[in-house]
C-alpha cells in the first residue's frame, strides 16, 4: 500500500536532520514517547502538510522579488509583544542562510573585541 502524502512529508522532513519519522507521534499520547514527528534527539519537528499555507503564498511573492536581485529569499515573522524573529527559509537555501548568519555573528564578535 502506498504511503499517505503526509507520512511521506514527515519522513522526508525527518531525513533532512538525519532522523526517522516517529510512528504515531501525535495519536499515541503516551508520556514515555515523543510527540515530535521525528526521532531526532535535539530537534522537535512538526510537519504540517496542507493544500495551502498563507505564509507559502507570501513566500512565492518574496521569491520572485529575490530572484530579480539574485538573492536568497528569507521571510522573517515577528509578533507584537514577543521577542525574536522566526525565519522561514527553504531547505535548499538553509545552509547558505545559516552560513550568512554565522558570518554576521562572527563579524559582530570581532567588532566587540576591537578586531576590525
Amino acid at each position: 500500500m502506498p504511503d499517505k502524502p503526509w507520512k511521506k512529508r514527515e519522513r522526508n522532513g525527518a531525513a533532512v536532520f538525519g532522523a526517522r519519522r516517529t510512528i504515531g507521534s501525535g495519536s499515541l499520547g503516551r508520556d514515555d514517547r515523543t510527540r515530535s514527528d521525528s526521532t531526532h534527539e535535539r530537534i522537535f519537528l512538526e510537519i504540517k502538510s496542507r493544500k495551502s499555507h498563507s505564509v507559502i503564498t507570501l513566500w512565492d511573492q518574496v521569491k520572485k522579488m529575490a530572484k530579480k536581485e539574485s538573492k536568497i529569499p528569507v521571510i522573517g515573522l515577528a509578533q507584537k509583544h514577543r521577542p525574536g524573529i522566526w525565519f522561514l527559509v527553504h531547505q535548499d537555501d538553509f545552509m547558505q542562510v545559516a552560513a550568512e548568519m554565522a558570518a554576521a555573528r562572527l563579524n559582530e564578535i570581532k567588532q566587540e573585541n576591537g578586531e576590525e
